[in-house]
């Protein structure tokens, strides 16, 4: 199955400016909230099809509200944990996996400030979204896909692209697939490497 890039990549070939991050996070379902660990606000929560399920599906993205004092990107970036919940029956939903490395840090954009753009989810798959740079702008976007088998999340592509903020409409695209980097479980991916 081919899974391509939302709408960056035409806005960038239109010489269009990439659009704000998203809005507030969607409204959690309380069985959700229960048990996000504490310390962390949602950054981002978005509803979709994770499993290729009956039941509704959450990507959701935490953060720590002091991030922007304790972050540093050169040495210790403070992490962004994403979480994968599976709806269940009767409105239930189970931490089906968890990654602190698939998200960037709040100062990890350089001079364009956060990177993170927002998830995006579809039939299974899900891709986080980053946008960043200065007078070099790039995009990162990774998307994983559920592995019916194996019952889990797969690194399936990553990529973006590299422009020049004066030059938008001539930059350079970059993709990498499971055929370069084999079987990449979603909790061992680090974008940090």
């Amino acid at each position: 199955m081919h899974f391509f890039f939302p709408c960056f990549t035409v806005l960038l070939a239109l010489g269009a400016p990439l659009p704000a991050p998203a809005g507030p996070p969607a409204p959690l379902p309380a069985a959700i909230r229960r048990v996000l660990p504490t310390g962390y606000a949602v950054l981002a929560a978005e509803p979709g099809d994770l499993n290729r399920g009956a039941t509704p599906d959450w990507v959701v993205v935490l953060n720590k509200p002091d991030e922007k004092q304790t972050s540093d990107v050169n040495g210790h970036p403070t992490k962004r944990p994403l979480l994968l919940f599976v709806g269940g029956a009767g409105g239930t939903f189970t931490l089906a996996a968890r990654s602190d490395n698939a998200v960037y840090c709040v100062d990890c954009g350089g001079m364009m400030g956060d990177p993170f753009q927002g998830v995006t989810i579809k039939n299974g798959y899900f891709t986080v979204e980053h946008y960043g740079g200065s007078a070099q702008r790039w995009t990162r976007f990774v998307t994983f896909r559920y592995d019916p088998a194996a019952r889990t999340w797969l690194l399936h592509r990553d990529g973006g692209e590299q422009f020049s903020a004066s030059d938008p409409a001539h930059g350079t695209s970059s993709g990498t697939t499971a055929r370069n980097f084999g079987r990449v479980l979603f909790t061992r991916f680090d974008i940090y490497r």
